[in-house]
C-alpha cells in the first residue's frame, strides 16, 4: 500500500460500536439492506395518508440530519425520507468502496427501486445536488420534481475558500490533515465547519450547536470517516472532469423534472455566480437566491426554501390541497425568486 493512501477500512461486520446517532422528536430511523450497501433512512410520519413521497440527499461530510428542519416544514406536503449516503451518517461504507458521484447515484437509484416509492420529489445539497442531478437525468421515471441547494456542479474558477475541501481529493492530504488536527476538540471542529458552511453561524441555536458537537464526537469514532470524505471528494473532482454525455452540465440539460435551484450569496464552497448558469441549463427551473445564506440554505432558511418548493409545486400543477402562502418569498435571507433563465441576482452577492 502506498504511504499516500489511507489505510484499509475494517469490514462492516467488525466495525466498533459508536454512540447512537441522534434522532429528533418526531423522526425515526431504519436500516435498509440492498445489494452491496446498507443505508440508514431518516423519516417523519406524514401529516396525513396519501401524500406524495420525497427523498432528501445530503452533501459531502453531511448526513440525513441536515434535512431535519426542512422535513419538518414539509411534513404536511410530502411523505419525506432522508438517506445517509454510504459511509456517511449512520450508513456503513459500500462493499465495493465506490464513493464516486455515479456510485452514490447508484445507491439512491437502488433505494428508490427497492422501495417502490417513485416517482419522488427529489432534494439534493452540494454533493447530493450532483448525485440527484445524475439520478434525474438517468432515471426521469423516478423524479417528480428536483430541488437543488448549492449543487456541486463543475466550475471553471473554484473559489479560494473551496480549495481546502477540494484538496481532500489529493492522495495523502487527508492523512496530513488528521495529524495536523488531532488535538482539535469537537467544539473547534464544529465551529470551523459552521464558519465554512453557514452564511451567519450566529443563526445556529445553542441547542443546535450542542447537537452538532455530539454528532462530531460520534463521527470521530468512525474508522472510515476520512476514507469516505477523501474518496467522495475525489469523486466530485473526477465528475467535474468528465465530458460528453457523462458531464454533469450535459446531464443537467437532460433533466425533465420541474427544478428549484437555491443558491446562497455567502456560499464559500459553491460559487453564487453559478446560479445564473444553472437557471439557464435546467430546462424547467425556478431560481431562489438568498444573499445572506451560505452553503446549507435548507438549514439556515428552511421556511423560505419550503415556501419556494410549494410555489414550484403550484406552478407544476402538483400542489394538491397543500396550503400555499401568498406572501413573497422574502425573509431574513433577503430571498429573490425568479423563473429559470430570468432570475434576478440579488444585491450584495
Amino acid at each position: 500500500m502506498s504511504s499516500t493512501e489511507l489505510p484499509s477500512v475494517p469490514a462492516t461486520n467488525v466495525l466498533p460500536k459508536v454512540t447512537p446517532v441522534r434522532v429528533a422528536e418526531g423522526e425515526r430511523l431504519r436500516s435498509v439492506g440492498l445489494p452491496g450497501i446498507t443505508l440508514t433512512v431518516r423519516s417523519r410520519p406524514p401529516a396525513r395518508e396519501g401524500l406524495p413521497p420525497a427523498l432528501y440527499v445530503h452533501g459531502l461530510g453531511g448526513s440525513s440530519q441536515n434535512w431535519s428542519a426542512l422535513m419538518e416544514q414539509l411534513e404536511g406536503v410530502v411523505d419525506g425520507e432522508a438517506v445517509d449516503l454510504p459511509g456517511f451518517g449512520d450508513s456503513p461504507p459500500p462493499d465495493d468502496g465506490d464513493y464516486s458521484v455515479t456510485g452514490h447515484a447508484r445507491a439512491v437509484i437502488r433505494f428508490l427501486d427497492a422501495a417502490g416509492r417513485g416517482p419522488v420529489h427529489l432534494f439534493g445539497n452540494s454533493l447530493g445536488g450532483a448525485v440527484t442531478t445524475r439520478v434525474a437525468a438517468l432515471r426521469p421515471d423516478l423524479v417528480r420534481t428536483l430541488t437543488l441547494v448549492s449543487p456541486a456542479l463543475p466550475e471553471i474558477r473554484v473559489q479560494r475558500t473551496a480549495v481546502p475541501t477540494a484538496l481532500l481529493a489529493v492522495p495523502g492530504v487527508a492523512g496530513l490533515f488528521t495529524r495536523f488536527t488531532k488535538e482539535w476538540s469537537a467544539e473547534e471542529r464544529v465551529r470551523g465547519v459552521m464558519a465554512l458552511c453557514y452564511g451567519d453561524p450566529g443563526r445556529v441555536s445553542p441547542e443546535g450547536f450542542r447537537n452538532a458537537v455530539e454528532e462530531m464526537e460520534r463521527r470521530m469514532q468512525l474508522p472510515y470517516l476520512w476514507d469516505a470524505m477523501t474518496r467522495s471528494a475525489r469523486g466530485i473532482v473526477n465528475a467535474y472532469t468528465l465530458g460528453g454525455q457523462q458531464g454533469l452540465w450535459r446531464q443537467a440539460e437532460r433533466v425533465l423534472a420541474p427544478t428549484l435551484l437555491v443558491y446562497g450569496g455567502r456560499d464559500q464552497l459553491v460559487g453564487f455566480r453559478m446560479a445564473q448558469k444553472a437557471a439557464r441549463t435546467f430546462r424547467d427551473s425556478r431560481l431562489l437566491t438568498l444573499p445572506e445564506a451560505g452553503h446549507v440554505a435548507m438549514m439556515e432558511y428552511p421556511e423560505t426554501v419550503a415556501r419556494s418548493f410549494l410555489e414550484l409545486l403550484a406552478e407544476a400543477g402538483q400542489l394538491g390541497d397543500a396550503p400555499l402562502s401568498r406572501e413573497p418569498a422574502v425573509d431574513g435571507g433577503g430571498a429573490v425568486v425568479g423563473d429559470g433563465g430570468t432570475a434576478t441576482e440579488s444585491a450584495g452577492s
